[in-house]
């Protein structure tokens, strides 16, 4: 609802919902009771292998292994070595996507799984052209960022393939 327009913006909040109302939208949420964790915690922290890749080479090369991956867990294979990233699809019809594309990694070889519909919204969210995945080993989620920093981080965790 919300674009860069100057459209002012009315918030009301009573004790179980919010509505946003811009322009001639409405937009009512139930909000959630509970105590919720702190979210620092599921923030990983140890990854030792940065891959910085250009975000629309990457998203495109998602985009296109998506397509052939099993369309109930959109699951895709990320072969990661020194400046090279693969990525492997499948279905059970027996077709197969592959793909590289250049990145700048300089780490030990890795082999991670992902729902590739996770890392194509994330890679939509970040506006940098470059993009930087933190990854420690393949059960270990994967913190992606803008290279530049904007300070959003986005957490995506591993699938098994």
């Amino acid at each position: 609802l919300l674009d860069d327009s100057a459209t002012p913006v009315s918030l009301a909040i009573s004790d179980n919902h919010l509505r946003a109302t811009v322009g001639s939208y409405t937009f009512t949420s139930k909000l959630i009771e509970g105590k919720f964790p702190d979210y620092n915690r599921v923030i990983p922290r140890s990854g030792d292998k940065v891959v910085v890749a250009d975000r629309l080479s990457l998203k495109g090369t998602l985009q296109r292994a998506g397509i052939l991956s099993h369309e109930n867990i959109r699951g895709v294979r990320l072969n990661l070595s020194p400046n090279e990233l693969q990525v492997f699809a499948n279905n059970p019809d027996q077709e197969q996507a592959e793909d590289v594309i250049s990145v700048d990694y300089q780490g030990e070889a890795l082999q991670i799984g992902f729902n590739v519909g996770y890392l194509v919204d994330v890679l939509n969210a970040v506006k940098d052209e470059q993009v930087k995945l933190t990854l420690a080993n393949p059960n270990s989620s994967a913190l992606i960022e803008a290279s530049g920093s904007t300070g959003a981080l986005y957490v995506v965790m591993p699938m098994r393939l």
